[in-house]
């Protein structure tokens, strides 16, 4: 064993080891730089190179002859991105060293956040060598930034100096979310207390290491003082994941040296054919007789080593869980992560069946930077970038402010915009995930040529334009419209209808004799008579309910025929005809009292809104019609009624002036506008307007978002 493998010191060149000592497998190293220098080397020996380099620019794939004894640092990005997604952040900050180890991670990282609809808003790139200042110059440029949320992905070294800058430019207060990962992560244990001091409120995580007894006994006998008396050097030095991954790989390496052995035969000697004596000469050192079997039996040994389950699949160690650790003085363990089950407070079995979770509520409780308790929002106002600037329509005649209504101070000139466009454009800026600064910009629409009305065509001209960002109103999205702009989606509903006044009917409180006709209800009441003579006819002989004194027969002939109304007689029939002739006579009752209650039940409840006029009439009695000024409903109008037949408004109450007054009188008889301003006055004049006629389809209203 000691002939045939070799601890990698960087010290000793790869070459010397592998020509005079001929290792047949090397352990480490563990840096990128270094790995990627020695698995080439390996490759073209046919060696076994084990290492627990994490970066994912060394692809186990790509080498056979590489072994990665660890998780890639890629395994990690989706527990990254679960834990930004549980606090509902949406933008995030990657910074990185610019190096293999550094940049390897981001393109998934980018992926991760991608899947689950959160952007990387920047990338921060720290040279490995970079000084102190040059680490706060480039922290103050973040500091300016909106977004609040850091992601740290440096070596231990690199990131103990850039977390004390951190501290000193003031951004490890109240707000700031900072998440490190593995690689700063699993070395915090071995750090000193003063250390973790510049690291309070930080987030990080980590390859999560099972307890077991093989784990206990070796740390027990770790921070033993005979060992600490035999290795002073390891004083104050904690066990890391990354020296439990050491340890199962030479457990490994032994155990598939050992089925090598038992499985060929060979026994461990020089298998090189040496050519010349030259320690850079890669092709006199030969190839490894041994090495295509032991990498083989290296990725087919599975067992339970300190760090866990110890299985090579596709020449890396198979992540199965991590740990979410808080910094608090010393790191605190805070949840679980596995990529088949997301987040829980408590380690899952990974072959479990509880379903995927990634909710804030999942996690232990969190002291974030500053000792607050409190779940950062993830943003905060921007110091050095301009305002959102957002056009609003500035009518020069007041018309329809109920939609929008600018209004400037005359002292101070600020400018207040209210109405329905506005609440809505607000609503949404409140409901961003960051927040975007805005102002109003008065937006003063030109005037239609030779005509004293505004023109929402010409808004989107250059010299109104060219500074704003967006434009804000009752501005409807047409075609020849969209040339100039782009627009959002509508928020309003869409389409071109016309209103025209309704017949307006006298209350009447004799409503309820109106389902009968005048002749029905005098034939009716002459059948009740009828009925009740016809009837007393017939009993008053043979039965004495209808007998006794004259005004009691009268009485009794009026009460039993009206009372059949109701089905309500009491007295008893014995005339066998008579009994026919109510049969008879019950029916037409239910028959007509049906027929009254249904005609009276539809003249109470129905509105019967008929319109004083249809649209072909418009047209064939040369009514005018209304429109309101600037707008685009009037070239179609143009089209169909003629310049002449057509009159332009700017207020509901001058709509409700000129519908009053009628063509006759200087008004017109229908008004065609947009729905929105049409349902505003239905809505304001209840009872005296209806929407008729087809409705002409539209985009509807829309925000201006780009101007081009």
């Amino acid at each position: 064993m000691n002939n045939a493998v070799f601890a990698w010191p960087m010290s000793v060149p790869a070459v010397d080891l592998l020509k005079n000592i001929q290792v047949q497998a090397i352990l480490g190293p563990q840096g990128s730089t270094q790995t990627d220098f020695v698995t080439d080397i390996g490759k073209k020996v046919r060696v076994p190179i084990i290492s627990s380099a994490t970066s994912p620019s060394l692809s186990p794939i790509q080498n056979p002859y590489f072994i990665r004894a660890a998780y890639c640092s890629c395994a990690q990005a989706k527990a990254i991105a679960a834990i930004v997604k549980a606090f509902g952040w949406r933008e995030v900050v990657f910074i990185y060293e610019s190096s293999n180890f550094g940049s390897g991670i981001l393109p998934h990282l980018v992926d991760a956040m991608m899947d689950i609809s959160i952007s990387v808003a920047h990338q921060s790139v720290l040279s490995p060598s970079a000084v102190d200042d040059q680490i706060m110059v480039e922290l103050l440029k973040l500091k300016t930034k909106q977004t609040r949320v850091f992601i740290v992905h440096l070596h231990p070294d690199f990131a103990l100096r850039f977390f004390v800058k951190v501290r000193e430019a003031g951004m490890m207060s109240s707000g700031y979310v900072w998440m490190i990962t593995d690689a700063f992560t699993s070395h915090l244990v071995s750090m000193e207390q003063s250390v973790h001091e510049s690291l309070q409120g930080v987030i990080g995580v980590k390859p999560y290491v099972p307890s077991s007894a093989k784990l206990n006994n070796l740390i027990r006998r770790w921070k033993s003082k005979e060992f600490r008396r035999l290795n002073p050097d390891l004083d104050g030095v904690e066990l890391t994941v990354f020296g439990l991954w050491a340890y199962d790989s030479v457990i490994a390496l032994a155990t598939a040296l050992e089925k090598v052995n038992t499985t060929s035969g060979m026994e461990l000697k020089k298998t090189f054919i040496n050519k010349e004596n030259n320690l850079t000469d890669l092709d006199a050192i030969g190839t490894s007789q041994m090495g295509p079997l032991l990498v083989e039996s290296i990725r087919n040994v599975r067992f339970r080593g300190l760090s866990g389950d110890f299985h090579i699949l596709d020449g890396e160690l198979q992540p199965s869980a991590f740990e979410i650790v808080n910094v608090i003085r010393r790191e605190k363990t805070i949840g679980f992560w596995t990529e088949k089950h997301g987040i829980s407070k408590k380690s899952i079995n990974p072959n479990g069946t509880t379903l995927y979770s990634a909710n804030k509520h999942d996690l232990g409780t969190i002291i974030w930077p500053g000792d607050s308790i409190t779940v950062p929002r993830g943003w905060e106002i921007a110091t050095d970038e301009d305002k959102l600037k957002v056009g609003v329509p500035f009518r020069r005649r007041k018309g329809f402010e109920q939609f929008v209504k600018v209004t400037i101070h005359p002292q101070t000139n600020a400018v207040k915009a209210t109405g329905f466009c506005i609440d809505v454009f607000e609503q949404v800026m409140k409901s961003m995930p960051y927040y975007v600064p805005f102002e109003y910009i008065p937006l003063k629409i030109p005037l239609a040529n030779g005509k004293n009305f505004p023109e929402y065509d010409g808004f989107y001209e250059k010299d109104f334009t060219m500074k704003l960002d967006a434009v804000v109103g009752d501005i409807t999205i047409l075609s020849n419209r969209s040339k100039h702009v782009d627009f959002t989606f509508p928020f309003t509903e869409s389409g071109v209808s016309i209103v025209v006044r309704v017949n307006q009917e006298h209350k009447n409180p004799w409503i309820f004799f109106q389902p009968l006709r005048k002749e029905l209800w005098l034939v009716t009441a002459a059948f009740f008579v009828f009925i009740g003579t016809v009837v007393w006819v017939l009993e008053h002989k043979v039965n004495k309910e209808f007998q006794g004194p004259y005004h009691k027969q009268v009485g009794m002939i009026f009460w039993f025929s009206f009372s059949t109304l109701v089905f309500a007689q009491r007295e008893r029939l014995i005339n066998n005809l008579s009994k026919f002739v109510i049969i008879v006579w019950v029916f037409v009752v239910l028959v007509l009292t049906s027929s009254y209650t249904a005609s009276l039940s539809s003249m109470l409840t129905s509105k019967k809104l008929q319109p004083t006029i249809t649209i072909e009439e418009l047209i064939k009695n040369g009514e005018y019609v209304g429109y309101q000024y600037g707008s685009f409903v009037g070239d179609m109008l143009n089209n169909k009624f003629g310049s002449t037949k057509m009159r332009g408004y700017s207020t509901l109450e001058e709509y409700d002036e000129a519908l009053t007054k009628g063509s006759i009188n200087g008004g017109v008889a229908a008004i065609m506008d947009e729905l929105p301003y049409l349902r505003l006055l239905v809505a304001k004049y209840c009872g005296k307007y209806a929407l008729v006629g087809p409705t002409y389809k539209t985009a509807g209203f829309g925000f201006v978002s780009c101007l081009v």
